[in-house]
């Protein structure tokens, strides 16, 4: 999704000549896993966030295309919506102080990005979804200019027969809404961390990924509000689900294949099984047709692009061609700070790896359903949900995080060579968060007890906090 595309109307011809290719492409990446052609440099870790413009009012600032050029840096890319931008870092080798050169590059370019923010009058800001957004700022008016967001909108209410969104949370409070387009979506941002791994154990991460899911999202959760009603601890979730809710083949709109979920089940012998699935399930949305030889993979890479896993198998290529796998845990919300987004990466390359390193393997010790009930839990509750873990027992978010999992993640981080100070650091930084029960979203939730609903103060006061770069748990309501 995140190539530019040519034009935004698509005839049958279109749709014919995309679909031929995505077979023959799918084709060749399965005498790719049969041969083993992919990369072995893995495990590399890399990462993007999202960001919103917001104004001196702290409501959302549509002028991401005037910020990125005048910041002028390839880093930092439009989103969705004209108030959004992502933030992309180099990728490191899962090793020695990679969390810490993660860190500098992240905060260089943020600090540049308020200086570009700061010259038009605008701020920059992580928040899973900012409180002041309403339904009023996600408005095709405020899309950003590249064609592939617009053919993206027309295809999504094209398989919906042109059908409104409808947005129905039940959590602390409860919301219904009907939008006519997919700028919903835009209400959602995200840190998304990319794991690069040997085709050996792609299966293992991947499985690994999807359990992990349901703790990762209850020791980060930063997104209680939305349109000023008070959901879910990670509302971005059931948000980010309904805003693109288009299903699978035969008018299956509303079946059980969904192009945003927690997915059908784990891998079992190859990655490839997902990129089958993909072709199999999953009408094309954009049929773009590219020049490039199969090998290149664009078809296969841009249909991937349009389906929206919690946890997404990517296709990618190293500097010197040779291709490669790579999963994209894209469960966590932005914010609240550099500092905690860190400290989060490096919880889940830990956990992940320790589960994935295990020796007995952790999917065949918990059902795929179980871990899916378990996300949606934690989306829910945070870390008062109830988890049900590899040993069978359902227990307290909070308990099993500082019990087990913490210090799993430690266990993970040692064998892949990360220095003990900065898996002290950053860990240490996620052992309080939970101790103290302060994510991103008690915070928010905590503030609004003490001072009321008011969503401009709220904004300020989490912007002002963001600015001073101290963790979450240090934050004062």
């Amino acid at each position: 999704m995140g190539d530019e595309i040519a034009h935004t109307h698509f005839t049958a011809a279109d749709f014919a000549a995309f679909e031929e290719r995505l077979v023959n492409e799918t084709r060749l990446l399965g005498q790719w896993f049969e041969e083993r052609r992919f990369s072995d440099r893995g495990p590399m870790c890399g990462l993007e966030i999202e960001a919103w413009l917001i104004d001196a009012a702290a409501q959302p600032a549509p002028v991401n295309q005037q910020f990125l050029q005048q910041l002028d840096n390839p880093m930092m890319v439009p989103e969705l919506a004209r108030f959004n931008v992502e933030l992309n870092v180099q990728p490191r080798h899962l090793q020695e102080n990679a969390f810490a050169l993660l860190f500098d590059d992240l905060h260089q370019t943020w600090e540049t990005a308020q200086t570009a923010a700061a010259e038009l009058d605008a701020r920059l800001v992580m928040c899973g979804i900012l409180p002041t957004v309403t339904q009023s700022h996600l408005t095709l008016a405020n899309m950003s200019d590249q064609k592939r967001y617009r053919a993206l909108n027309e295809q999504v209410l094209r398989l919906r027969d042109g059908k409104p969104l409808v947005l129905d949370i039940h959590g602390q409070e409860h919301l219904r809404a009907l939008h006519e387009d997919v700028m919903l979506e835009s209400a959602a941002t995200s840190l998304q961390l990319h794991l690069q791994v040997d085709q050996s154990q792609a299966v293992r991460y991947y499985n690994a990924a999807q359990i992990v899911s349901a703790p990762m999202v209850a020791a980060c959760s930063n997104s209680p509000y939305l349109f000023g009603r008070d959901l879910w601890d990670e509302t971005r979730v059931p948000l980010f689900e309904q805003s693109v809710e288009v299903g699978g083949f035969a008018g299956a709109s509303r079946g059980p294949v969904r192009r945003v979920s927690f997915g059908t089940g784990y891998a079992k012998e190859s990655l490839f099984e997902c990129f089958v699935e993909n072709l199999e399930h999953f009408p094309v949305l954009l049929p773009m047709s590219f020049s490039e030889s199969d090998d290149q993979m664009r078809h296969l890479r841009l249909h991937n692009g349009t389906i929206w896993r919690w946890n997404r198998p990517l296709l990618g290529f190293d500097d010197d061609g040779v291709p490669h796998l790579r999963i994209e845990h894209r469960v966590l919300p932005a914010g609240p700070t550099l500092i905690d987004s860190i400290a989060n990466a490096a919880f889940f390359y830990g956990l992940v790896h320790a589960l994935a390193n295990s020796t007995a393997a952790p999917e065949y010790q918990l059902q795929f359903a179980t871990a899916r009930d378990n996300f949606y839990a934690a989306a829910r509750g945070g870390l008062d949900a109830h988890i049900t873990w590899l040993d069978g027992r359902k227990r307290g978010a909070q308990g099993l995080l500082l019990d087990q999992l913490i210090p799993q993640a430690g266990y993970g981080l040692e064998l892949l060579g990360v220095d003990a100070a900065q898996r002290d650091h950053y860990l240490g930084i996620i052992r309080a968060r939970v101790a103290n029960a302060c994510s991103g979203s008690s915070w928010q939730r905590a503030f609004v007890a003490r001072h009321g609903g008011d969503m401009q103060r709220l904004t300020e006061a989490y912007f002002q906090r963001q600015q001073s770069g101290v963790p979450v748990h240090e934050w004062d309501t």
